[in-house]
């Protein structure tokens, strides 16, 4: 039994050179931004064959979750308040969607995740799906950071500063 979880199981541990469960951090002229790839699944489709609409949604939620993950910000964290902060979570406070190319089952996808606008305690995050180089599906997404108790809580110096504001 490992000590550190409680089950009769033997643990598995990610390899240090798996990266890429997480995507990537990317670096342009226009600042830091995140890639994740994703394959569509039988799950992902609807009757038709063709990916269903909220399978892209979730899609961008694991987006910006990663992005936010691999700049230090994962939400267990927020959620537990650590580092002395009021516990908090990122809401989604609006979406703007545009479904541009149906997909299909064993399609590779790329999600990838920009920063478009920052202010205080709100992240506007520019969106796009890309199969092949081919933009598929945007969306831009206004995510709010909020305290358990529904107060609305200012973005952290370093959060701004990773993801490149002030």
């Amino acid at each position: 039994m490992s000590e550190t979880s409680g089950q009769d199981q033997p643990e598995m541990a990610v390899p240090r050179d798996w990266p890429d469960l997480a995507g990537r951090l990317m670096q342009g002229t226009d600042g830091r931004w995140h890639r994740l790839g994703v394959r569509v699944y039988f799950e992902d489709t609807d009757f038709s064959g063709l990916v269903y609409h909220a399978s892209y949604v979730r899609w961008c939620e694991r987006g910006r979750s990663d992005f936010l993950r691999l700049v230090g910000s994962e939400h267990k964290t927020l959620i537990e308040g650590a580092g002395g902060r009021e516990p908090a979570a990122f809401v989604v406070r609006r979406m703007t969607l545009e479904f541009l190319k149906p997909s299909r089952i064993d399609d590779v996808l790329e999600v990838e995740t920009r920063v478009k606008a920052m202010t205080a305690a709100t992240l506007v995050l520019a969106q796009s799906i890309v199969r092949a180089g081919e933009t598929i599906f945007e969306a831009d997404v206004t995510v709010v950071l909020v305290t358990m108790s529904g107060r609305v809580l200012s973005l952290s110096a370093a959060l701004k500063s990773a993801l490149g504001g002030r």
